[in-house]
């Protein structure tokens, strides 16, 4: 058999034992399917500049608020260059100003006034430039959440865009299911459903929220998300799993 066969043979295969599955979820009348808890936002903070972590404020697991100082760096050479840029601003202004007062008096050259003008706007981008370098020395928290994985430690350096923390928002979760694409004959907006949560042990109102735009041609499956609806509820964690069971098809 040639290779092309074989894989042709292998993926006729996966999608047999796809329906097969897909075919067990619906047996007694109770389609059912596995779904995990995921937070709605989540990120991984990075270093926007090179330079050495001189503070970590949180910890893996510890709730932190929007706007919160998670981390900084030690920023004490682009804070020199900052101050350096300032002065070169203020000596560029104070020519500017010089040559604009001869310029009203017709005592120097308009190429005098332009050459002060334009060393004027590059000294004043050079600030910007380097008072928005200054910012990225302290990592704020874009949202309130809490810290799932610490990917850098206190005095390690880092290069521009390495990783520093991983963080979610816990107070917004959803539940993810992949359900067979054929379940899009009857599973629409709002549809209820039960999840039943195997670290818990107890059993949730839900409902679908939404459904992916793209269905996977290999596994036939379509990503849907859904929530649990009377509230936030405080035990649930992002990465809890289980099953989505629905009401019985007529």
């Amino acid at each position: 058999m040639t290779a092309r066969r074989l894989a042709g043979a292998g993926l006729t295969a996966l999608l047999a034992l796809a329906g097969a599955a897909h075919a067990q979820t619906a047996e007694g009348g109770h389609p059912e399917i596995r779904a995990q808890i995921s937070p709605v936002r989540s990120t991984i903070l990075s270093a926007e500049i090179p330079g050495a972590i001189s503070e970590l404020t949180v910890r893996e697991g510890e709730r932190f608020t929007e706007g919160q100082k998670l981390a900084a760096l030690d920023c004490r050479l682009h804070k020199a260059r900052l101050d350096k840029a300032l002065a070169q601003q203020d000596q560029a202004r104070k020519t500017y100003n010089v040559q604009a007062r001869l310029d009203k008096l017709g005592s120097n050259s308009a190429l005098e006034f332009q050459t002060a003008a334009a060393q004027l706007a590059v000294a004043e981008a050079e600030v910007a430039m380097n008072r928005t370098i200054a910012t990225y020395c302290v990592i704020t928290a874009p949202f309130a959440g809490r810290v799932v994985e610490l990917k850098a430690r206190a005095h390690q350096y880092v290069g521009e865009g390495h990783e520093l923390m991983e963080i979610l928002d816990d107070r917004e979760l959803e539940v993810e299911l992949a359900v067979p694409s054929t379940w899009l004959q009857w599973l629409r907006q709002g549809t209820a459903f039960t999840l039943r949560l195997d670290e818990t042990g107890k059993e949730y109102a839900a409902t679908i929220g939404r459904t992916g735009a793209r269905i996977d041609p290999v596994s036939q499956t379509i990503k849907v998300f859904g929530t649990v609806t009377g509230g936030g509820v405080p035990e649930l964690i992002a990465g809890m799993s289980g099953t989505a069971v629905f009401a019985p098809l007529h």
